[in-house]
């Protein structure tokens, strides 16, 4: 079973838990996929530059200016600094964004209407399981090499889009018909974001709504559970959020229909 592992959060602003999650993914037996986000440093960066960062539930606005930022940041210097960590460790990791070998294509997201209001994501690419070149991940694993995949994909017109990274995962893991991973800093998902202790063992999609509708799952965390539920029902076979130190435990939150 491929496993598709999505490393994301504060992780990749963090030396130590890099190395040592890199260390962990490299162990990790059998064909497995890795998909990448970096919203923090994205962040970091957009303030260095001079740019206010603007999410709306948990996903980036992305502006021209955004657009580049998070192009360099992204599928540059994240995805090469996992790929030189991943080899360090014996890992044959190759680093792609969508347009590298044609592996995602995007549509851009059109305006949403949220709270009685049309809101426009900017250069926001939306992914589908029928988005991902299946066989070209398929290929590339067969030849043993590990795909490491930035959020930036493209809408084969020439323009680049920012996808959030817990879709690209998702839509991946549902192509390939594999597993979900999706890792962070917290031990699973809170029922409580002030006591990390409060780890939920098993999420089914009508506890998420009410978790959702009472304000105990929101932001960031929201993208991950929508994109996990959407998995599984296009035909991923497991999803698990979970935390990336424990890894090849497997242990976290699993989430089921």
């Amino acid at each position: 079973m491929i496993k598709v592992v999505k490393i994301g959060g504060n992780v990749l602003d963090d030396e130590a838990a890099l190395k040592r999650f890199c260390r962990d993914f490299a162990a990790l037996e059998g064909r497995k996929v890795l998909v990448h986000g970096g919203g923090a440093l994205a962040s970091k960066m957009q303030e260095k530059l001079g740019q206010e960062p603007v999410k709306i539930q948990g996903r980036r606005v992305t502006d021209p200016e955004t657009l580049q930022t998070v192009t360099m940041v992204y599928s540059g210097w994240c995805n090469k600094q996992l790929v030189s960590l991943l080899q360090k460790e014996g890992c044959n990791a190759i680093g792609l964004s969508g347009c590298d070998g044609n592996v995602i294509t995007a549509s851009r997201r059109p305006p949403l209407e949220m709270d009685g209001k049309a809101v426009d994501f900017g250069a926001v690419g939306d992914v589908r399981k029928e988005s991902v070149n299946a066989p070209f991940l398929e290929a590339l694993l067969s030849q043993g090499l590990v795909p490491v995949l930035s959020p930036i994909n493209h809408d084969g017109a020439g323009n680049l889009l920012n996808t959030n990274a817990d879709t690209v995962a998702a839509s991946v893991a549902a192509a390939l018909g594999g597993e979900l991973w999706t890792c962070f800093e917290k031990d699973g998902v809170l029922s409580d974001i002030n006591n990390p202790k409060s780890v939920i063992p098993q999420l089914t999609e009508a506890s998420f709504i009410g978790l959702k509708e009472n304000g105990a799952i929101a932001d960031g965390m929201l993208p991950k559970l929508e994109n996990a539920f959407r998995a599984l029902r296009q035909g991923a076979k497991k999803a698990v959020i979970l935390n990336a130190a424990c890894l090849l435990e497997g242990k976290g939150t699993v989430i089921s229909l």
